[in-house]
């Protein structure tokens, strides 16, 4: 008896070990990647960095745990450029989800004809780097080179000044939507190839149209591909940074080194202030979660 009992709880502890020698690589990558670099960041933020007078001694660091995010909340260059994330956000996401979700739609309908071309067509510019797109549309929107203001001017008589302070933000959203359409659209089509063919027959025979079809069927049982991607467009919407750099440039001005929350941490880095820079990262990181957070439960109360 005392030899099956020594067996049977030998066998438990080789279970319970089992998935833990699988898991462990991950969770070492995952604490060194992630847990310790934000852990960095928000001891960093307690901290402030003290100068004396004339600046000719190297600053110190000061424990001061409130000094930074009350600073935070009081630089109107930081409190604008989320504002300007946000109304990003609210214009630029829906309409590339919308975009997103048109292509998807037409894609996966049986009548139309060449849908891998299509399909290949919408997901290149996703494989075309950040950087290189916004240099490609830098040209484009460039006073001197750009051949739309060229033809513009040829044939009608006008320009359009995309880096004006009423289109600058959204000549970066346009950069951002040409690039993410299309890996949002595969992740809703991926989406749509899991519905039922019996759903989609039942709905032919019952004399739905096509578009009647996608409204009442596709687009209900997408709903978790659509808030999956709609979260994702949040967080990156958050990190914008590539697009407006390289397009600072070329803005005469109507792009600042504080345009979005991440370049204005990046501008305090290059300070030095790398307190202050950890302070902006971690309110943008919370705000980003809370936001996150509440649309989950707003979502949620509709599958309820």
């Amino acid at each position: 008896m005392t030899t099956v009992t020594t067996n049977g709880a030998s066998a438990r502890v080789r279970i319970w070990r089992t998935p833990w020698l699988f898991l462990t690589p991950f969770l070492v990558l995952f604490a060194a990647m992630y847990l310790a670099p934000i852990a960095f960041a928000f001891i960093q933020s307690l901290f402030t960095l003290q100068r004396d007078g004339l600046g000719l001694t190297a600053p110190t660091l000061t424990f001061d745990p409130f000094a930074n995010y009350a600073r935070v909340f009081t630089d109107d260059e930081f409190l604008a450029s989320l504002g300007r994330v946000l109304l990003f956000g609210i214009v630029q996401v829906p309409v590339m989800l919308g975009l997103a979700l048109f292509i998807a739609l037409l894609i996966d309908s049986k009548s139309a004809r060449g849908r891998g071309f299509f399909r290949l067509g919408s997901f290149l510019p996703f494989a075309v780097p950040g950087v290189v797109a916004a240099v490609m549309w830098s040209f484009l929107y460039s006073p001197v080179t750009s051949p739309i203001n060229g033809f513009l001017e040829s044939a009608f008589g006008f320009s359009i000044p995309f880096f004006s302070d009423g289109l600058a933000l959204w000549s970066v959203a346009n950069v951002v939507t040409w690039c993410w359409t299309g890996y949002n659209m595969l992740i809703i089509y991926s989406a749509l190839q899991t519905i039922p063919a019996e759903t989609l027959e039942a709905a032919k025979i019952d004399g739905a149209s096509s578009w009647r079809t996608a409204w009442s069927i596709k687009i209900p049982m997408v709903r978790p591909a659509l808030i999956l991607t709609t979260v994702f467009s949040i967080i990156g919407s958050a990190q914008l940074f590539n697009e407006p750099t390289v397009l600072k440039s070329i803005s005469g001005g109507a792009i600042t080194s504080t345009y979005t929350p991440l370049m204005a941490a990046q501008s305090q880095v290059a300070a030095q202030n790398y307190p202050y820079a950890a302070a902006e990262s971690v309110v943008l990181a919370l705000l980003v979660g809370v936001t996150s957070f509440v649309f989950f439960k707003i979502t949620g109360r509709g599958d309820r």
